[in-house]
């Protein structure tokens, strides 16, 4: 059966939200917001601020809130651009090789989480559409993803005759999307590559103080960059403007995609096909319904997440252990899912309802490891003990879905939480927007809550500026003291 993939892009001035759909589903959710853009791959020039032996690591300064971590396996040492030898041991000395008011130039690995600074690493890399550059490491690698050997050999004789290769100090890694790709077209990626080293080198030289070197791509280009395109059958924008930036994009490096690329002009909002604010809601809640009656309970923490699986009113035609089975093994998709959805990391314990057969438990592992290799972020996970759990991790690199939307809840001590003030704005405009396309009116009243009211007149006044210049209606908010954080209503006058 053939599966139908589409990227939807939704535009608005202050927030940038790409869906992944595919046979109509949603299956992953990325948000970036103007005033929160994520940090992973910015290259900074840092100052060393203090070198803990004990830890063998740093803190370095970069120019944000809280200093950036600094491991000492992640610190460049000179051997590293001499030879292809990477590997650092825990025993290596950090003490010998940073010291306090340095200067050096790293890269985000992660990005600001919780108390947490920044981690961060020496060794660079830079990537493209089909290659990544490492400018301080003489190394050449293929990605594993390709698994023709035949064709990794291609490549990897490939990258070694383009001229600028030899020439060139730093490493490649081949993408996956380089497979079947040409001389010309891997070439021309390496060239940009090494301009914009170039360019980066020239920037660090003149920095005096922590600062921003380079950053990376927009969300709206790095999907472009990062997607396979192969299987991609369209990608729909709801923002003309954006949309000229794609096409240019796309023009200058994935011309495969040009047919693909579009506006997307229907009377719903982008988001309201294949039902993905529903889908965004549900994502916040604990509880995920299973289609055989049984369910998931998520909880996330600080530590780890865990996942809780329930047969629920699930009874089973035959007998428990069959019952069991069943709810096991439709769970492993919904988990998979799940995780990419809300974008979990880190420590997460998966519950299974115990099971008393081994091929059983063996059944469900294997069926859970397929789902998993559908992720493109890197998972490992272990076998099922006996009390039915498996523990996994999955490669954490920016905020959970939880994190990015919502906020401890003050009225319950934090146990709990709450969309925060910014996120019940956006809503509030695309409910606008929405009702505009649907219905007619000469003006609008929105009545939300004192912190809702407070941050739309404050910090969103410019949004509502542009919405009441698009619809070409005025719009009014009233606060009122009775109403919680998440709840509003837009009333048509």
């Amino acid at each position: 059966m053939h599966n139908e993939e589409k990227v939807l892009v939704n535009v608005t001035p202050n927030e940038t939200r790409v869906a992944w759909v595919e046979n109509g589903v949603l299956q992953e959710l990325w948000i970036e917001r103007a005033n929160k853009r994520g940090l992973v791959g910015n290259i900074y020039m840092g100052k060393v601020d203090r070198v803990l032996p004990g830890m063998q690591a740093a803190f370095v300064s970069i120019g944000l809130e809280k200093s950036a971590f600094l491991h000492v396996s992640d610190v460049c040492q000179p051997k590293d651009i001499q030879t292809e030898d990477k590997e650092h041991s825990d025993t290596d000395d950090i003490a010998k090789l940073l010291y306090p008011g340095q200067k050096i130039l790293v890269q985000v690995m992660k990005d600001p989480l919780g108390s947490k600074g920044a981690r961060i690493t020496m060794h660079l890399s830079l990537p493209s559409r089909m290659l990544v550059s490492m400018p301080l490491e003489k190394s050449l690698g293929v990605s594993q993803r390709i698994e023709s050997v035949e064709e990794r050999d291609r490549l990897r004789a490939l990258v070694k005759s383009i001229p600028e290769f030899q020439n060139s100090e730093g490493g490649f890694i081949v993408r996956t999307v380089a497979d079947g790709m040409d001389f010309h077209e891997i070439r021309a990626d390496m060239v940009y590559l090494q301009r914009l080293w170039k360019g980066i080198q020239k920037r660090a030289k003149s920095a005096r103080k922590p600062t921003l070197i380079y950053e990376d791509l927009p969300l709206y280009l790095r999907i472009l960059r990062d997607i396979p395109i192969e299987r991609i059958e369209k990608i729909r924008v709801d923002s003309g403007e954006t949309l000229k930036k794609m096409v240019t994009f796309v023009e200058m490096y994935v011309m495969e995609l040009t047919d693909r690329l579009g506006l997307y002009q229907g009377e719903r909002p982008i988001f309201d096909l294949y039902n993905i604010e529903d889908e965004i809601q549900t994502a916040l809640h604990k509880r995920v319904n299973l289609k055989s009656g049984g369910y998931l309970i998520i909880d996330q923490t600080e530590a780890l997440t865990t996942i809780d699986v329930n047969t629920g009113g699930f009874v089973g035609h035959k007998n428990l252990e069959e019952t069991i089975f069943k709810t096991n093994l439709e769970a492993t998709q919904a988990i998979a899912r799940q995780l990419r959805l809300r974008n979990l990391g880190g420590i997460i314990i998966l519950d299974f309802i115990d099971m008393e057969l081994k091929a059983h438990k063996k059944h469900v592992l294997t069926a859970l490891e397929k789902e998993l290799a559908k992720d493109r972020v890197k998972t490992s996970i272990s076998s099922i003990s006996n009390l039915g759990l498996v523990e996994m991790t999955r490669k954490r690199t920016r905020d959970s879905l939880e994190r990015t939307l919502c906020e401890p809840c003050t009225v319950c001590s934090g146990r709990g939480m709450v969309k925060t003030a910014e996120t019940v704005a956006f809503e509030i405009f695309r409910d606008i927007t929405r009702m505009a396309r649907s219905f007619e009116g000469e003006k609008y009243r929105v009545i939300a809550s004192e912190s809702v009211v407070a941050r739309i007149l404050d910090e969103e006044s410019d949004s509502v500026a542009e919405l009441e210049e698009f619809l070409k209606k005025s719009i009014r908010f009233q606060a009122e003291g009775s109403y919680s954080a998440e709840q509003f209503d837009v009333v048509m006058m």
